[in-house]
């Protein structure tokens, strides 16, 4: 099954078929799609509907690109046997595509925008995350990017460095030194392990996104740091 998101809105925009600008390939079964953003306005976090043109079949992926960029791209992982992710990489410039939205609450509200982030992530669950760090200049935020192999380290020149910490579960091998590297913190380990070790402020506003194991189990740890249930969100990924 492709990654999705398991939220819903009564929003349904439609506009004329946007075409695809290009593929940039991260690893050799994620990529991101680009293409013309047409009028369509979001917010940072919100997600959208994208399946090819003409095919009755879509997926909901979180917005990657900046609120301010001129286009929208998507990060997409391909799935064996996914009926969209696989289309969608076979999509070339020029090509249309189907989009709906924005769909979500993924959303951070201004005034948590001055207060203190925790930003946790599962593989492609960095989307929204790319998304809040290029639209938002001023957050103060930490993200924790769990991943099973460096190379899945998707876009993290993107984030500033001293923000970063990267959580490998079946690649500790290639931790060297000191744990760092130009693009942050890299630990050996599950993001769940991390948390265990670090304690969170309970004044800090958490946001989760990833497969739902890993969403209840970081709740259930943070809660018993202090965090107040109604500072913890979630976007769960399938």
């Amino acid at each position: 099954m492709a990654h999705g998101i398991t939220m819903t809105q009564t929003t349904d925009v439609r506009r004329a078929p946007p075409r695809v600008h290009g593929i940039r390939d991260l690893t050799e079964s994620t990529y991101v799609l680009r293409f013309d953003r047409r009028d369509l306005t979001f917010e940072p976090g919100q997600y959208v509907s994208v399946g090819v043109k003409g095919e009755i079949d879509m997926r909901e992926y979180s917005v990657y690109s900046p609120i301010e960029a001129d286009f929208l791209e998507i990060l997409v992982k391909e799935i064996d046997g996914g009926l969209v992710s696989r289309k969608l990489r076979r999509a070339r410039p020029g090509d249309e595509l189907e989009v709906d939205g924005p769909f979500g609450f993924f959303t951070i509200d201004e005034p948590d925008r001055r207060r203190p982030l925790l930003f946790i992530a599962t593989g492609t669950g960095i989307s929204p995350f790319h998304c809040f760090a290029g639209s938002y200049s001023d957050l103060d935020y930490r993200l924790l990017h769990g991943v099973r192999t460096a190379s899945e380290r998707y876009d993290h020149n993107a984030f500033a460095s001293d923000r970063l910490t990267t959580c490998l579960s079946k690649d500790p091998a290639s931790i060297t030194g000191d744990g760092r590297s130009a693009a942050g913190s890299v630990v050996a380990g599950r993001v769940t392990d991390y948390l265990r070790e670090h304690p969170v402020d309970p004044d800090t506003r958490c946001y989760l996104c990833g497969n739902c194991d890993m969403i209840y189990e970081a709740f259930d740890i943070l809660k018993g740091h202090g965090v107040a249930p109604e500072h913890l969100y979630a976007e769960v990924y399938f």
